[in-house]
């Protein structure tokens, strides 16, 4: 896709913006998806999970989200990580997200509230 005119430039900008507000702390954001990209994500692809998670959100217009990338959550043998933290409800920490995955919890969870249970970590976020 190339700029071609002033209006695929100003085009491209006002997609380009509405990518940051996703990302951004916003008033009203009550769901929180926490993608982790230290490098062991990075190197398993946690990258083009963000992008397909941003997309995914964007395509949908869903406004109260916040995407927003993280270090290292501790699960290095389960990168990409992402987490999902829905007000009132315990964080839920998926492992192993690619792409396709990304969008289904964007599809399934985030809008449905069906909980891809193949793809959660079991954790416990409770301290001693």
């Amino acid at each position: 896709m190339g700029v071609k005119s002033l209006e695929d430039l100003k085009r491209i900008r006002e997609e380009s913006l509405n990518r940051v507000k996703l990302r951004d702390k916003g008033e009203g954001v009550q769901v929180e998806i926490l993608v982790g990209m230290a490098t062991c994500g990075i190197a398993s692809g946690a990258r083009e999970t963000l992008n397909a998670i941003v997309d995914e959100v964007s395509k949908e217009n869903i406004d109260n989200v916040k995407v927003v990338q993280v270090g290292c959550v501790g699960y290095c043998h389960s990168e990409p990580c992402v987490q999902v933290n829905m007000p009132g409800e315990k964080p839920v920490l998926y492992g192993k997200i690619d792409e396709k995955k990304g969008r289904e919890i964007v599809q399934k969870h985030i809008k449905e509230g069906k909980k891809l249970e193949d793809s959660i970590i079991d954790v416990t976020f409770e301290r001693a």
